[in-house]
């Protein structure tokens, strides 16, 4: 196998796309973590996530997942790399854990679902990124 092939078989294990996420998210296979800070949350995050900032990951965990719960984690979008040092503190602390392409700005983007203090809405769908 070369070593292009060896890099985006590992990387497909370890990322999911917005669209794959909305589709299974019903399922119960996994629990969706937002782990911006708490103005960030308020602002907006999608439906049924679990609120819990990268930085308190290593302390806090344990006490609202489950040991060995599959995780998929999100942070603004592609410009943040916010999600990727999450999912590494729950890879180190064991946990099987995906990073969500895009985070919140594509699942926005894609015109699914945002809660906030306002409710949950649908922004519409940005045809650069979906097909209506």
């Amino acid at each position: 196998m070369s070593a292009a092939t060896e890099y985006f078989r590992n990387k497909l294990d370890f990322e999911i796309d917005v669209m794959d996420v909305h589709g299974s998210l019903a399922s119960g296979e996994f629990v969706l973590v937002d782990t911006r800070r708490h103005a960030s949350w308020e602002h907006g995050h999608i439906p049924g996530a679990l609120h819990l900032p990268t930085a308190l990951i290593p302390a806090q965990a344990a006490v609202f997942i489950p040991a060995g719960t599959p995780v998929v984690v999100y942070s603004w979008g592609p410009g943040c790399n916010g999600s990727t040092f999450a999912a590494l503190a729950f890879a180190e602390l064991g946990y099987p854990v995906k990073e969500m392409l895009g985070g919140l700005e594509y699942w926005a983007r894609n015109g699914l679902p945002v809660e906030s203090s306002d409710g949950v809405t649908s922004p519409p769908s940005d045809p650069l990124v979906t097909v209506a």
